[in-house]
This record gives C-alpha cells, structure tokens and sequence, in this order.
C-alpha cells in the first residue's frame, strides 16, 4: 500500500485566468443591469415625467452593457 500513487488534485473550473475573467465579467454585468433597473424603478416613482428620462437612459445604459457583452470590441482588443 506505500507504493501507490497519490490522487491526482482535482481540476477546478476557475483555474485557467480566463475563466476567473469571463466570471468576473459575468457578475459585472449583472451588477450593473440589477443597479440600473433598480434605480429607474426608483426614478419612476417621482411621476411620469422623471420616468420617461429614466427610461430612456436606462435604455441606453442597458443597450451599452449587452453591446459589450457581445464582444464587439474584440477585433480591435485583438489588434493592441
């Protein structure tokens, strides 16, 4: 029994930096998402007027999010 072979160390998932990145990436984004439509539901309340401003940027902020998301910029990441 003292010759065999240690186990081998378990594999995690966020070993590799990128996968750490993409994760934190991930919780960035959702972060950010929950805090704008909390705070537009917030302005809401103030009447109709706030409202519409709020919306309109939120939709902007939430467009501005998923755009980076999807990787727009990576062609140009590529190049610096």
């Amino acid at each position: 029994m003292s010759q065999l072979a240690p186990p081998r160390l378990p594999v995690v998932a966020l070993d590799d930096g990128g996968n750490l990145r993409r994760l934190r990436f991930r919780l960035w984004q959702v972060f950010w998402t929950t805090l704008t439509v909390l705070v537009t539901a917030w302005a809401c309340t103030f009447g109709w007027i706030p409202a519409i401003i709020a919306i309109l940027i939120a939709k902007h902020v939430l467009v501005a999010i998923l755009v980076v998301g999807l990787g727009v910029d990576h062609a140009r990441r590529a190049q610096e």
